[in-house]
């Protein structure tokens, strides 16, 4: 059933597995997102009904070498795939939707979120897994869906992505209210504002537990308007007359995308985009009716050069400096279509994502040394946040006036400093949970306690291949890195004679004075170790491999004090 029909009829759709309302508790379960920024995941558990909110992706953190994501385990829904009601899905950022592709069609339910949320979705599954079919049903803000013991209500939120929503959570125990990512701006670009007024009413119905975004509670005051973003835009295009404008800013940022687009039309400008998801997520935005752009503003990359700079903008992917990003090649000039110069103005319109700073860092650096004038800083106001600061906290705890509190989507020290901000507006210390990944926040009739924790954890994605946090290709990756190589390789008949000379080679770890002398000795100590194992008339290739290991590993510690991974690389041939 698509939105449309939601929303006229508004029928509550009543589906198996509908536990006996008051017969058992609540169960509130994250299984990311909490003491991280990313990784969004949420499971709510009543008796046999589950339903799973949010399933979204992390960047790898530094150590993590080679890892292109990381993902939730949700093993814990998979054991329980039957019960699984629907994923709902609160908006299209990847921190949200990002492990859809890898978890979806294992989980295969149906999957609940706004139109251009499910667009974005769509894209995905299409690139990551083109043989799925999804199941998927269009909500709006203001429709109402029963999954199983689970009604959920959907709330308008203004974030920075359109079409995000909040939700409340109706169950036999009360109601759940959650804000998503969400901030209190009174002038969005594209007029849909925070529904005050949903969430007041809620609030005066009486709200059994709040779930609030925490990202901001550092911040002081209210978060700025998007509007703020187009005024320093303008002021930028007026004062950079006859230079090239190049933009950087989040590809999923569709209404600064759309202050671009309109005021290089007042400035006479065209617009190109640079970077696939720039280019995709605006065509989708454009397909559905979130971004109004003229066809003869855009051109295509490879005409860039048919256009005079000053009266060129180039709306590119790298805000964060992601390695192969739009802004990072042209800042390390192996762009195809933009070589920066003098003649350029470079904006940043984001702040680093923590974990960022240094990519970003670099990709500044290096853009002032291709001879640009680079706009970065925020008192220059070319970025504004999507997350609610302190007030707009503040005025969400005041208005829902939950019985008990839960902070999210946060590193812990947000977590931290919500829970504070919620004692300070009269909650109860005794009421507010600080839960981590894998908790368990048990609700019943009259009490709430974090009971326990399930297992959750992180699922490291390395192209379409996926493995534990703690598996053995990261472990042996941060061997390689710290400690460098050493192989050995025999080659040998099956009687154990040497058919070719032992050769050794190392990688990382030696310094070229004491190679030479090294790699002798690991020659004839192997060389020894073949001629005791052929006395027995056989070669054991494994029993080998193990004592060339040892003895090769004991050599290299006296000389260099260092522990390289030994990979022994024995062929046998028979002759």
């Amino acid at each position: 059933m698509g939105g449309d029909a939601l929303a006229k009829s508004k029928t509550r759709r009543r589906r198996s597995g509908k536990s006996a309302s008051g017969a058992a508790d609540l169960r509130v379960i994250p299984l990311g997102g909490l003491g991280q920024i990313g990784k969004n995941c949420t499971v709510f558990e009543y008796g046999d009904d589950l339903v799973m909110v949010d399933c979204g992706l992390m960047f790898p953190e530094e150590d993590m070498l080679g890892i292109d994501y990381v993902i939730p385990d949700v093993s814990y829904v998979e054991e329980r795939r039957e019960n699984l009601r629907a994923i709902v899905v609160t908006h299209g950022h990847e921190d949200h939707i990002g492990a859809l592709p890898f978890v979806l069609p294992r989980l295969d339910v149906p999957v609940y979120a706004t139109k251009l949320t499910l667009g974005m979705i769509r894209n995905k599954l299409k690139e990551a897994a083109p043989a799925y079919e999804p199941r998927f049903h269009e909500i709006r803000a203001g429709d109402v869906v029963e999954l199983g013991a689970f009604s959920f209500e959907f709330i308008a939120v203004c974030h920075s992505i359109p079409d995000g929503v909040g939700y409340a959570l109706h169950t036999p125990l009360g109601t759940v209210v959650h804000t998503g990512d969400f901030k209190l701006d009174p002038t969005p670009i594209d007029g849909r504002v925070t529904d005050y007024g949903t969430f007041a009413e809620l609030g005066r119905r009486g709200v059994l537990l709040l779930m609030s975004d925490s990202t901001n509670v550092e911040r002081s005051g209210f978060t700025a308007s998007e509007r703020l973003v187009g005024r320093t835009l303008e002021e930028l295009f007026r004062l950079h007359r006859n230079r090239r404008i190049v933009l950087a800013t989040f590809a999923s940022n569709l209404h600064r995308a759309q202050q671009v687009f309109d005021v290089a039309a007042r400035f006479n400008r065209k617009v190109v985009l640079m970077g696939r998801s720039m280019i995709n997520n605006v065509a989708l935005a454009r397909e559905l009716g979130y971004v109004s752009v003229d066809e003869s503003l855009l051109i295509a990359p490879q005409d860039v050069d048919k256009i005079p700079h000053n009266r060129l903008v180039v709306l590119t992917t790298g805000s964060q400096g992601e390695p192969f990003s739009g802004l990072v090649l042209m800042s390390k000039g192996e762009h195809h279509h933009i070589k920066l110069s003098e003649k350029d103005v470079v904006v940043v319109s984001a702040t680093p994502i923590p974990g960022n700073e240094k990519l970003v860092s670099h990709t500044v650096n290096r853009l002032f040394a291709c001879g640009c004038d680079v706009v970065y800083e925020r008192e220059r106001q070319i970025h504004v946040s999507g997350h609610a600061a302190q007030e707009e906290l503040k005025m969400m705890l005041s208005i829902v006036r939950p019985r008990y509190f839960v902070p999210v989507h946060g590193e812990y020290r947000h977590l931290v400093r919500h829970n504070q901000l919620a004692q300070d507006t009269g909650v109860p210390a005794r009421n507010t949970f600080l839960l981590l990944n894998g908790d368990v926040l048990q609700i019943s009739a009259d009490k709430a306690q974090i009971k326990g924790n399930v297992p959750f954890g992180s699922i490291l994605v390395d192209g379409r291949v996926m493995g534990e946090l703690e598996g053995s290709v990261m472990q042996e990756r941060r061997d390689l890195s710290e400690e460098g190589i050493l192989t050995v390789s025999v080659v040998l008949s099956t009687d154990g004679v040497l058919l070719r000379p032992v050769v050794t080679e190392s990688r990382g770890f030696l310094h070229v004075d004491m190679a030479e002398e090294l790699h002798r000795e690991v020659r004839e100590t192997v060389m020894k170790l073949v001629e005791t194992a052929a006395r027995k008339g056989s070669i054991d290739e494994e029993d080998l491999a193990q004592k060339i290991r040892g003895r090769v590993k004991d050599l290299v510690r006296r000389h260099t004090r260092s522990y390289p991974v030994i990979m022994p690389l024995i062929s046998l041939v028979e002759v």
